[in-house]
């Protein structure tokens, strides 16, 4: 249990049978992320006490994750900047008969909604989930409207939430990250009214009206442009790779905030000049409380806002690696107890495959134990070597196992490889552990 030991030191459910629980549900669901809870427990002993956690109302949600919390700080405070990503993303349950599921986007889908704060380097190394806002929606009610509190506010409560971590990372930078849907005033007050302790990097959604004869938008486009940057966008589906020119524009502004006060705020415009025959202007907006007084600046501020892909991935893993969708729990508080132990499940995926990007170089027992990184060698049909080898060199031998086929065009692997070799490499190190307690038996004997 070596990393999840690591990653639960700090772990009090009140009880050091749950605190052990924990860390063996968390190590068995790390090992074999796209199985069920059966397989992954391996016994039916094991699975029944994993279905006692879930279901133990004594365990909180939010306990579960405290120690990755505290371990992330810790990571954190290693770095001059982190970038806070902020995300909703709908957990589809339909067809399951889990108590306390509410509707989605439509009404007759059956689900809840997860939404995390996801901290990453600028280099978009994962350090780890900060908090989790979990919710069901309330039918909407027969004149249309949808009961319960606003659903905006879990914006602003993760906010608030990185002010406290802030204040705990003196030397730590912090830089709070959301897409359009962030993009509200109460949030941006609420900010200026807290001292900003936590810059803001939000992607702009409304054209606000900044006077009678101007809105915010053409405001900062009809001045000079800062400069041009140059970039290639990779190939997506449907559409080729291509290389990309944007002319950038940013302005410092004070923008209305309906209580006859004003937010101060710099609105960063960038957008693609001359764009192909047929295809739509690639065209980013950005709201932030970060000084751009130059294109260096803007360029920096742009690099970090493309960072937010990085709660994208994360997503992807969770539903399509953990399969949490798959849960057969019965109601939604025990679901809130798996999704604590499956966020850091993702959140190690995703840290394993960018380290082998950024810190290619590093030893790889700073994040596998040595039977796990020899295991990788083995099951490549490949002699160990005496020495630890470096994390970029086991991770694409994982994700060899996974399906990465390691061509000379090929790049770095993604995580859907990492995370099916990961189960083969765990199987294997399950089955040398067990063959060595078979051999201590006899030896006993």
């Amino acid at each position: 249990m070596a990393w999840a030991a690591t990653e639960f030191e700090s772990i009090d459910l009140g009880d050091s049978r749950l605190n052990k629980r924990a860390m063996q549900l968390t190590e068995s669901l790390g090992s074999k992320p796209t199985a069920s809870i059966p397989h992954a427990c391996g016994d039916w002993a094991d699975t029944l006490a994993a279905y006692r956690f879930f279901g133990n109302k004594a365990v909180k949600p939010a306990d579960i994750l405290a120690p990755h919390i505290q371990s992330s700080i810790a990571r954190m405070a290693q770095h001059p900047v982190v970038l806070c990503i902020q995300d909703t993303t709908e957990l589809n349950f339909n067809g399951q008969q889990a108590q306390g599921l509410g509707p989605l986007s439509y009404e007759t889908q059956r689900g809840m909604y997860l939404h995390p704060t996801y901290a990453v380097t600028t280099l978009r190394e994962p350090l780890g989930v900060l908090d989790a806002w979990m919710w069901t929606r309330e039918p909407v009610s027969a004149d249309g409207i949808r009961p319960g509190p606003k659903e905006s506010l879990r914006w602003i409560s993760g906010y608030k939430n990185l002010a406290r971590v802030a204040d705990q990372l003196p030397d730590t930078h912090l830089v709070y990250m959301a897409d359009r849907e962030a993009d509200f005033m109460e949030l941006l007050v609420c900010a200026r009214e807290l001292g900003n302790p936590v810059n803001w990097l939000i992607r702009s959604q409304h054209n606000r009206v900044l006077d009678k004869d101007t809105k915010l938008w053409a405001a900062v486009t009809s001045t000079e442009p800062v400069g041009e940057i140059c970039f290639v966008m990779p190939r997506r589906k449907n559409r080729r790779a291509r290389k990309v020119v944007q002319e950038v524009w940013a302005k410092a502004m004070q923008l209305p905030d309906g209580q006859g006060g004003f937010v101060s705020a710099t609105c960063l415009v960038a957008k693609e000049k001359n764009p192909p025959p047929g295809e739509e202007p690639i065209e980013w907006r950005l709201l932030t409380n970060l000084p751009v007084e130059s294109l260096e600046q803007a360029t920096c501020i742009i690099d970090w806002y493309l960072a937010r892909w990085e709660i994208e991935m994360f997503f992807h893993v969770l539903k399509n690696g953990c399969r949490v969708e798959a849960l057969q729990l019965g109601s939604v508080s025990k679901i809130e107890r798996a999704l604590m132990v499956y966020l850091i499940v993702a959140w190690r995926i995703g840290r394993l495959m960018r380290l082998g990007r950024t810190c290619p170089d590093l030893s790889a027992e700073l994040v596998f134990h040595p039977d796990e990184w020899k295991g990788a060698y083995v099951l490549n049909e490949l002699k160990p070597p005496n020495r630890a080898p470096t994390i970029n060199e086991v991770v694409r031998l994982i994700a060899r196992l996974g399906g990465f086929l390691a061509r000379k065009g090929d790049g770095e692997p993604g995580v859907k490889t990492i995370w099916l070799g990961m189960q083969r490499v765990f199987d294997f190190v399950a089955g040398l552990t067990f063959l060595r307690k078979m051999q201590a038996q006899e030896t006993c004997v």
